[in-house]
């Protein structure tokens, strides 16, 4: 198979791309993907990280595995047919139960209201990464775990960390992000792991 592009938005994510597959092309892009480069088009990318859930009952730790991913402007593009059974596959062998619904990518943390409005649109969770790469004509797919979801989201304001850490009222998100987010990031890269070692089968 050809080579896979993996590309990890977060610093953590990438950390925990590179400790499963420490040998593969891994990235790490930056939130939004503001730290990576396009591929040549037709190359293989999957994106592999955390997401926050829009629907009510999504519980932190489940693995989702979209089939496709929207743009708040209404673009929709497919995720690759391949990919995504594969990944499928691996999360079921692994023990998991995929979501396989679509997944919104949104300029910015949702949060609040804005969960339910684009639940109501039919998006079962959201990114910040996925969707911009509905152009670049690539074979495309994610693999995400849910962080967080309607019944306890973060604060959007984790997106300036440093300044995040100065306001004592969200330290107890800290502590729970720093409990669950590194095992969640780390099962994304498992069943990302599992999956390519199927589509080398």
């Amino acid at each position: 198979m050809s080579c896979v592009h993996i590309l990890a938005p977060t610093l953590l994510e990438y950390w925990a791309v590179r400790r499963t597959l420490p040998t593969a092309a891994a990235r790490w892009a930056g939130v939004g993907l503001a730290r990576w480069q396009p591929a040549r088009e037709g190359s293989i990318v999957v994106v592999c990280g955390l997401a926050g859930a829009l629907v009510p009952g999504l519980r932190p730790g489940t693995v989702l595995v979209p089939g496709s991913v929207g743009l708040p402007d209404g673009t929709m593009v497919h995720c690759d047919a391949e990919l995504v059974r594969a990944l499928v596959a691996a999360a079921r062998t692994l023990g998991f139960r995929p979501v396989t619904g679509p997944l919104l990518t949104a300029p910015s943390l949702v949060t609040g209201a804005a969960r339910q409005q684009w639940a109501g649109r039919g998006f079962v969770a959201a990114d910040m990464e996925t969707g911009l790469l509905a152009d670049s004509n690539l074979r495309l797919a994610t693999i995400r775990v849910v962080l967080d979801g309607p019944e306890r989201g973060i604060s959007r304001q984790w997106l300036s960390p440093a300044s995040a850490l100065l306001r004592p009222r969200l330290w107890s998100e800290l502590f729970w992000l720093c409990r669950v987010a590194p095992p969640y990031a780390l099962r994304a890269a498992t069943v990302l792991k599992v999956g390519l070692e199927r589509l080398a089968v």
